[in-house]
C-alpha cells in the first residue's frame, strides 16, 4: 500500500522555480528520507505534502487525500513536525499536550503518548526550560496525538547534542515500529543511513536520485579504503595495479589504499600470496556521506 504519492510536483518563487517536477512513492510502514543541498527545494516539498503550501502544478496525495482540497481529512492521517517549531515558554509540557489534543475528535491519550516517548517526568515542567531533546520529544508527540498514519518530521536532530539526536533516532525507530509512516528530511547523512529504508536526493530542486541507502552508495560508486601499518614488503606500483584501485597514500606510517570492493579483495589475496601479515589493517566502508557527495557534488 502507497501512503504517500508526489507527481510532477512544482514551485515557483520570485520567478526561482524551487521545486521543478518532483516524484515519488512512500510505502506504507516506510521511514522515506529526503536529503539534499540547502535550497534545494526539500521543505517546500514537504510543506506540499502537509498541505502548508499548494503547489503550482503537479498533485500530492497522503493515504488518498489531496492536501489542497482535503484539510479535514488529511489532519485525520498526517501529524507534521516542521524545522522551525516554537511553543509559548510558558507553557507546560501537560497544557501542550491538553491542548493540542482538543484539536481531534479522537486524539491519542497524552498521558500515554508522554509515558512511551520519556515527557512523563517533565509534565509540570514550562516549555522554556525544556531541553533541545525533551522539545523535540514534545513536537513528535504534538505530531503523534493525532494517531496519525504518516507523521513528517523536517530536521528534528538539527542543534542537539549527539547523545539526544541518537536518543531521538531511537524515538522515530519506535514510532515506525508501531506502523506509523515517516516522510524525514534530513542534512545529516549518519542519521539517513541509520533509519532510512529509502532515500531521495533533490538537488537543484528535482530528484536526482532514488534508492535505499546502500543502493545510493553502489549506484554513486562511492570508495572503500584499506589501510596498514606499512613496513615496506609491498611496492606502491602493485597496490595501484590491483583491481579498481584508485589512490595510494601515506599517512602519518600507515598506507592507505583507496578502490572498490573488489580492491580489497585482491589486496587480501595478495597479503596471502605472500604470506604477509599486515599489522593494524583496516578495511573503512564507503558512507552515505561519500555518496551524498558524489551525488550533489555540494557540501552538507
Amino acid at each position: 500500500m502507497t501512503a504517500i504519492e508526489v507527481r510532477g510536483l512544482h514551485k515557483t518563487y520570485d520567478g526561482r522555480k524551487v521545486v521543478d517536477g518532483v516524484s515519488f512513492e512512500v510505502g506504507e510502514g516506510e521511514v522515506f528520507g529526503i536529503l539534499g543541498p540547502n535550497g534545494a527545494g526539500k521543505t517546500t516539498t514537504v510543506e506540499c505534502v502537509g498541505g502548508l503550501r499548494t503547489p503550482d502544478e503537479g498533485w500530492v496525495r497522503v493515504c488518498g487525500y489531496d492536501p489542497a482540497t482535503q484539510r479535514d481529512e488529511l489532519t485525520r492521517v498526517l501529524g507534521v513536525q516542521l524545522q522551525e517549531s516554537e511553543l509559548q515558554a510558558k507553557l507546560t509540557v501537560r497544557e501542550a499536550l491538553d491542548l493540542y489534543a482538543s484539536f481531534y475528535e479522537r486524539p491519542v491519550d497524552p498521558r500515554e503518548l508522554a509515558e512511551r516517548l520519556g515527557l512523563a517526568p517533565h509534565l509540570r515542567t514550562r516549555f522554556g526550560k525544556l531541553s533541545g531533546g525533551q522539545k523535540q520529544r514534545l513536537f513528535i508527540a504534538l505530531a503523534l496525538l493525532g494517531g496519525p498514519r504518516v507523521v513528517v518530521l523536517d530536521e528534528l536532530t538539527t542543534g542537539l547534542d549527539p547523545r539526544a539526536r541518537r536518543d531521538t533516532w531511537a524515538l522515530v525507530e519506535s514510532v515506525r515500529d508501531s506502523g506509523v509512516t515517516v516522510l524525514l528530511v534530513t542534512h545529516f547523512m549518519e542519521e539517513a543511513q541509520r533509519l532510512c529504508d529509502r532515500i531521495a536526493v533533490i538537488d537543484r530542486g528535482r530528484v536526482t536520485a532514488l534508492d535505499t541507502p546502500a543502493g545510493l552508495i553502489r549506484r554513486a560508486g562511492a570508495a572503500k579504503s584499506v589501510s596498514y601499518e606499512d613496513d615496506g614488503r609491498i611496492d606502491r606500483a602493485e597496490l595501484l595495479a590491483l583491481p579498481g584501485a584508485a589512490a595510494v597514500d601515506a599517512q602519518g606510517g600507515r598506507t592507505v589504499l583507496t578502490g572498490t570492493d573488489a580492491t580489497v579483495d585482491a589486496f587480501v589475496q595478495l597479503l596471502a600470496r605472500r604470506g604477509i601479515t599486515a599489522r593494524g589493517l583496516r578495511v573503512t566502508d564507503a558512507t552515505l556521506d561519500d555518496a551524498y557527495l558524489d551525488l550533489t557534488g555540494a557540501d552538507q
